[in-house]
């Protein structure tokens, strides 16, 4: 079908061979040995700079298609054993992955397999961990997911393996597909609970400040069970699929008409605004409030407890002129443009990873509490404008969009969250002591500065993030 549109698999997601890389991604792609080179080495620098390799990998099916398609590999070799067949009708595929098959990972010899492959991408190819899509698919068995299913056992036993990072994509389009906060211990989960709830906070106006604070703190209702971290939680606004960031706040309606399918490909749900101009304007307000958008979400995820995870590109300002299911695009509708990069934008990026490196509060290993503690303080406060403490009825007042987080867990200084979603700015009481802002996403430039008089401004569609001075 691409063929005929004169489009291509950009990316990639319809695997042949398993153990080899791209050769699209080498820079002599007619040299079979070049790919792996290059890889190993490209690992080796990132290694050197401090980087981990974490890659994404697809298990769920395979480039075979569904009955009707080509026999490549899998097909050939043994058909009812690598596939997941429908139990009415033998000749048909079960297909929870929406791509015409399903592989059985059930079966020993293909989990043998599969954990082959991994060893290789670790052990010859010096990767840290993976990236696995539509991942229910690994724990499915004849009577649905299994946490404990055989594949995820023989993981944990793995000595090379045991060592691995290991995110999931929490679902596939089965029946009982949607897994999330189910994946045994070690695993980290991208969390669509995040994504949606920011979006709908911040864009839509469409969630209450209790949805924003259950996910701010890291999602405890879908993950904080057994021995869990609030680190199981990846928190992000944005995919590779889906609208980018840029795209997020300037259109309402996708636009995948390049696509060839009539625009009908593609999330329809995607909680996005285009502040009142849908794609590319010239108007300056329409574009600050875009901006403003941006950083605050961006500062969400940052700030946010859990494993924070960006879209390569939103750091500077990448569209995909509304596409938002541009896995065909292989031209400037997916490119990344780092001639028109927003380098204010990255600076902010840049601070907001600065000040979640340097303020521990940020980044907890352990469940906040709301609790006092022995020593009387909470973990975790949570206050409206007036610096009152959060009630049930404030925590479900629709129409309120602004409220305050005093992170102050044990062993760790404690940082003041301000987030304002409202349309207009709102004066904020602060809890008593000598406060200083250290950024504010409407003003990213802007230096630290201490705050006098006990309260502060906080902007329309704002963040702020203020720390405790020292006294003396």
């Amino acid at each position: 079908r691409l063929d005929g549109l004169g489009l291509v698999n950009y990316w990639g997601y319809n695997t042949l061979g398993f153990f080899c890389p791209d050769p699209r991604l080498s820079t002599t792609p007619h040299d079979t040995g070049a790919a792996r080179r290059e890889f190993r080495a490209m690992v080796g620098q990132l290694h050197a700079a401090g980087l981990e390799v974490v890659i994404d990998v697809v298990f769920n099916h395979t480039a075979e298609g569904n009955e009707d398609g080509p026999t490549l590999s899998m097909r050939g070799l043994d058909n009812a054993m690598w596939y997941r067949l429908q139990q009415d009708d033998r000749s048909q595929y079960d297909n929870s992955t929406g791509c015409g098959n399903t592989v059985d990972l059930s079966q020993p010899r293909v989990m043998q397999f599969v954990l082959d492959c991994l060893r290789h991408w670790v052990g010859e190819m010096g990767v840290d961990g993976f990236r696995f899509d539509l991942a229910t698919v690994l724990g499915r068995t004849a009577q649905g997911f299994d946490p404990q299913a055989p594949f995820f056992g023989a993981l944990a036993q793995d000595p090379l393996l045991a060592r691995a990072r290991l995110i999931a994509e929490p679902w596939d389009v089965g029946y009982g597909g949607y897994q999330l906060g189910r994946f045994p211990g070690r695993w980290l989960e991208w969390n669509d609970r995040f994504r949606d709830g920011m979006r709908q906070f911040w864009l839509t106006r469409t969630v209450d400040r209790a949805e924003f604070a259950r996910r701010l703190l890291a999602s405890s209702d879908r993950f904080h069970h057994g021995t869990r971290s609030p680190l199981a939680s990846v928190n992000h606004v944005v995919a590779h699929d889906g609208f980018t960031l840029r795209d997020l706040v300037s259109y309402r309606h996708k636009h995948n008409e390049a696509n060839g399918e009539a625009n009908n490909d593609g999330h329809n749900a995607n909680y996005s605004v285009n502040c009142g101009a849908e794609g590319p304007t010239d108007d300056a307000a329409v574009n600050a409030e875009r901006g403003r958008l941006a950083r605050a979400m961006l500062a969400t995820v940052l700030l946010a407890q859990g494993t924070p995870m960006l879209a390569a590109g939103d750091e500077l300002g990448h569209g995909q002129q509304g596409n938002n299911n541009a896995y065909c695009q292989d031209n400037p509708i997916s490119w990344i443009d780092w001639s028109s990069a927003d380098a204010a934008l990255a600076g902010f990026v840049a601070r907001l990873t600065a000040l979640r490196r340097e303020l521990p509060a940020l980044r907890q290993p352990r469940w906040l509490s709301d609790r006092p503690r022995a020593d009387g303080r909470r973990d975790v406060e949570w206050l409206d404008p007036t610096g009152q403490p959060m009630t049930v009825a404030r925590w479900h007042e629709a129409e309120r969009r602004c409220l305050a987080a005093v992170i102050a867990p044990e062993h760790a200084d404690a940082v003041l969250l301000v987030f304002n979603a409202e349309p207009r700015a709102r004066q904020c009481v602060l809890p008593q002591g000598r406060w200083r802002c250290v950024l504010d996403s409407t003003d990213p430039a802007a230096a630290q500065r201490a705050i006098e008089g006990g309260t502060i401004e906080a902007p329309a569609q704002s963040v702020l993030v203020l720390v405790l001075r020292a006294t003396g």
